[in-house]
């Protein structure tokens, strides 16, 4: 004890002596909240130094119940995922401050968020434990690179509110994968590139509420953003560079691929992305939507489409099996089968894009057509078709119900618009510009067509 505090403690009695432990429990207290506070996994003897094995000392930091935990500056080497239990743990923020690089040399997610949310998005279901102590687990700021064939990123299951932001995956297999269910998720400001798996993968999950903003996924071999096997409400993808998310060695993928065969995606917007890359592939495209069948295309819907730039694909967009989207404002160009497709699909609306060659982007060797087969009661209006190359600029295949007004398509050698074995279409007010020995409008079978006030310069 120091000399002022024995000669108080004589003095004043029992009385100081309280007092005293009482300065020294405050004293404990602020240096515990100092600690946890500026809290870093080399606390718990991380090295960084890449090659030291420091799996044992993140798990540690995570399960010290600090909650937050800094990654400062280094190269850290895990060899099995880092669990963050929330259930046991608390609430948990992991930040690296753009610094730390995580060498994952293990099978799975370098780590692996999992809470115990079973509710859904509406606050009367969230349980007062998931509020308490699960809510808003922060990932940020981390870099990751794999260093084994089957190493992932970040996986997240069970959560309310997770926050992924500022995140980097490289040369592992998936970049970010949200599976089982979650709530209200928001993933920002991330670099998903040069994977050989998928950059953003929603695999057999339950999800609604999803914000996917201002983000590069580029170069993953099996898709940009994957959803497979997941039941999907409130899917919002904007703002964000997909590009090239597809290999000539993989099965035929997507920049956004939306699989919903066994299960049901409703409620999606794409706007104001860039998508495109590359052409090589077999069968890509840049958005790719596959509902279940003809007869139950009900599965995709609610979809809107808007403001994007979408090019070098064979298909720029392709709809199959789908009800209620919504398709416009878009630029198109470079599709190299189609600018875009859609088959056994309903309802869909296409408005005013722009698919167009510029004519610097050489050589002139895409097809930029589009075609609707096997649809019905859709609305084609204001499309604007330059140079499309091969088939006619606009195909109606089996189609029924169509009304297609005011559209613009010049210079397009195939014949601009084809109804084909098609019942029941109208025609109307648009302005097509073609060589003398080519077709403005041509029907082939089918009938009961209202062609009318159509101009042929």
């Amino acid at each position: 004890m120091p000399r002022f505090t024995l000669f108080a403690a004589i003095v004043l009695g029992t009385a100081t002596m309280i007092f005293v432990a009482t300065r020294s429990s405050d004293s404990a207290q602020k240096t515990a909240e100092r600690v946890a506070s500026d809290a870093s996994v080399r606390d718990f003897g991380a090295r960084g130094d890449g090659s030291t094995d420091d799996t044992t000392a993140f798990q540690s930091a995570v399960d010290s119940g600090i909650g937050s935990i800094r990654i400062p500056a280094g190269r850290y080497r895990l060899t099995r995922p880092v669990e963050i239990d929330l259930g046991r743990n608390g609430p948990v923020s992991l930040s690296g401050d753009g610094t730390a690089k995580i060498i994952m040399a293990g099978a799975g997610p370098a780590f692996r968020v999992v809470g115990t949310h079973g509710g859904t998005a509406a606050p009367h279901t969230v349980q007062p434990n998931v509020w308490d102590g699960q809510r808003t687990p922060c990932l940020d700021g981390i870099e990751v690179e794999g260093a084994h064939p089957e190493a992932d990123g970040f996986e997240v299951s069970g959560t309310m509110q997770p926050i992924l932001t500022r995140l980097s995956v490289r040369n592992a297999r998936h970049g970010i994968v949200l599976t089982k269910r979650n709530r209200n998720v928001v993933i920002a400001h991330c670099h998903l590139y040069d994977n050989h798996g998928v950059g953003l993968l929603l695999d057999k999950l339950n999800l609604h509420q999803i914000n996917v903003t201002n983000c590069h996924i580029s170069y993953n071999d099996q898709g940009g953003i994957v959803v497979r096997d997941s039941e999907i409400r409130n899917l919002q993808i904007g703002t964000c560079d997909i590009e090239g998310n597809m290999s000539p060695d993989e099965d035929p993928t997507a920049n956004i691929l939306i699989d919903a065969r066994t299960s049901s995606v409703r409620e999606v917007a794409i706007v104001g992305c860039t998508l495109q890359h590359n052409h090589t592939s077999p069968d890509s495209a840049n958005i790719r939507c596959i509902g279940r069948s003809a007869t139950e295309n009900q599965k995709i819907g609610h979809m809107t489409i808007s403001d994007n730039v979408l090019s070098d694909v064979a298909v720029n967009v392709h709809l199959k099996y789908c009800r209620g989207v919504i398709i416009t404002g878009n630029t198109f160009w470079k599709g190299f089968a189609q600018n875009l497709l859609v088959e056994d699909s309903s309802d869909i609306v296409v408005g005013p894009n722009l698919m167009d060659r510029n004519p610097d982007y050489r050589p002139a060797d895409s097809a930029n057509t589009v075609v609707f087969r096997n649809c019905r009661d859709c609305t084609v209006s204001s499309l604007h078709l330059n140079n499309a190359l091969e088939d006619p600029a606009l195909l109606l295949e089996h189609c029924t119900f169509f009304n297609v007004t005011g559209c613009t398509i010049v210079d397009c050698p195939q014949g601009g618009i084809v109804l084909r074995n098609s019942e029941k279409c109208r025609v109307a007010g648009c302005l097509i510009r073609h060589a003398d020995d080519v077709k403005g409008i041509h029907v082939e079978g089918g009938g009961h067509h209202l062609i009318q006030n159509n101009d042929f310069p």
